[in-house]
């Protein structure tokens, strides 16, 4: 029932499909733009609420239809896992490590940067992790979102929901045009613990480097795996503590009061 409610959904996005993959992907210097990428695109202008082509309904129904597809998409890369161990084992050490470079990007490069913007305590919350679903629940059962670590995890996941995938997109392209990271150190920094981000980055890497698509898919569907369990660990024991001291500390050298951090309220 909800398939015939919803036929415009379904409609909208074959018609997204058809037009992405009739157009192509197109290289120009360090610039990648593949299909996915329009995609998105098209999609964000059809759902913005001015234009009022979809109503909310419609794109709530959109979001638990996403939530079923990147399913789908992480079965068909665990598939792919498979074949590669051989040479997944070779880079075992790596896959573990390629967390902890999530962890020095947020904190060691986005924290100080937020302070100095002016960002109080969200700026914790902001910048301990990229902001994922895991990351919200833990920011929420030791804060509550109603706090600034809240409202500072919550802001980052809604940016990363909307602008991530086509940033990573850009980016992915281009890092990889340069050709001097390896292209399998491309794709374990593309499983970044989103499924939509991960696909973006994956989709630019294997436009610069057709031949290792199955390999490519391979590392970035396990450095996915990995950010996702490990990297809950990582972040509560690791990552939300160092941004937590971390912030007082610079809190202090910039002569600002520092907020007292509020536990969550018990329901």
């Amino acid at each position: 029932m909800d398939l015939l409610k919803n036929w415009k959904i379904h409609l909208f996005a074959l018609a997204i499909t058809v037009a992405s993959e009739s157009i192509g992907s197109f290289k120009y210097k360090l610039l990648v733009l593949f299909p996915m990428l329009y995609a998105m695109l098209m999609g964000g202008i059809i759902s913005w609420p001015r234009l009022n082509i979809l109503s909310e309904k419609q794109m709530q129904y959109a979001s638990r239809v996403l939530s079923t597809m990147m399913i789908l998409l992480l079965v068909k890369l665990g598939l792919g896992i498979g074949p590669q161990i051989p040479h997944l084992m070779q880079a075992k050490t790596a896959l573990l490590l390629q967390e902890v470079g999530h962890f020095l990007g947020t904190i060691m490069l986005g924290l100080p940067l937020a302070v100095m913007l002016g960002m109080g305590r969200e700026a914790i919350g902001a910048t301990y992790s990229v902001a994922r679903e895991p990351n919200i629940a833990i920011i929420s059962e030791k804060y509550g979102l109603d706090s600034p670590e809240g409202r500072g995890v919550m802001a980052m996941y809604i940016c990363g929901t909307v602008f991530g995938s086509v940033w990573l997109a850009v980016l992915a392209g281009a890092v990889a045009q340069l050709d001097i990271l390896h292209p399998f150190a491309l794709a374990m920094g593309a499983g970044v613990g989103s499924g939509s981000m991960m696909a973006a980055s994956m989709g630019s890497i294997i436009a610069v480097y057709p031949d290792l698509k199955v390999q490519i898919e391979a590392y970035a569907g396990a450095a996915n795996i990995m950010s996702s369990v490990l990297g809950i660990w990582v972040a509560l024991f690791l990552s939300l503590p160092v941004a937590v001291k971390t912030y007082g500390l610079l809190a202090r050298l910039m002569g600002r009061k520092e907020e007292p951090a509020q536990p969550a309220k018990e329901a």
